[in-house]
């Protein structure tokens, strides 16, 4: 099985990308989100683009599960290139915070485009994902 920082990860809510269509810089087409994975120390960083919605926040969970479970430390996000979250993706975002909290890793949300930055800040969940505490693994 490939380490999470070894490989980009499509994920699709209406057909695949092609190998070459999931990773460049350019706009995704609607309704994709493409993950891809560095090691930064004990952490894994996960960069996530595209839309965030019902269901590609079930793939998304389930990928960013995996690279939690097998980072030494926890989970850094980079959602700077998330056009679009709706409340399913806030849900894998609180979800997987849980799960770290479990397994005494973090989960932090270290860069927020302004769709996420939005959501988070109308909630009130900003200081959870991104301040001290959500490196440190505090709840």
């Amino acid at each position: 099985m490939q380490k999470p920082a070894e490989y980009h990860k499509s994920l699709m809510t209406r057909g695949c990308l092609p190998r070459d269509g999931g990773s460049g810089p350019g706009p995704l087409p609607p309704g994709r989100l493409v993950v891809s994975y560095t090691s930064v120390g004990p952490w894994t960083r996960a960069t996530v683009r595209g839309e965030l919605d019902l269901n590609a926040g079930r793939q998304l969970h389930r990928a960013l599960h995996r690279a939690l479970t097998g980072s030494a430390e926890g989970l850094d996000l980079d959602l700077t290139r998330l056009d679009f979250c709706d409340c399913a993706g806030l849900n894998v975002l609180l979800d997987l915070r849980r799960q770290a909290l479990r397994q005494h890793k973090t989960l932090t949300v270290s860069a927020a485009g302004p769709a996420v930055g939005r959501l988070l800040d109308l909630i009130g969940a900003r200081e959870l994902l991104t301040g001290p505490g959500a490196r440190s693994g505090r709840p």
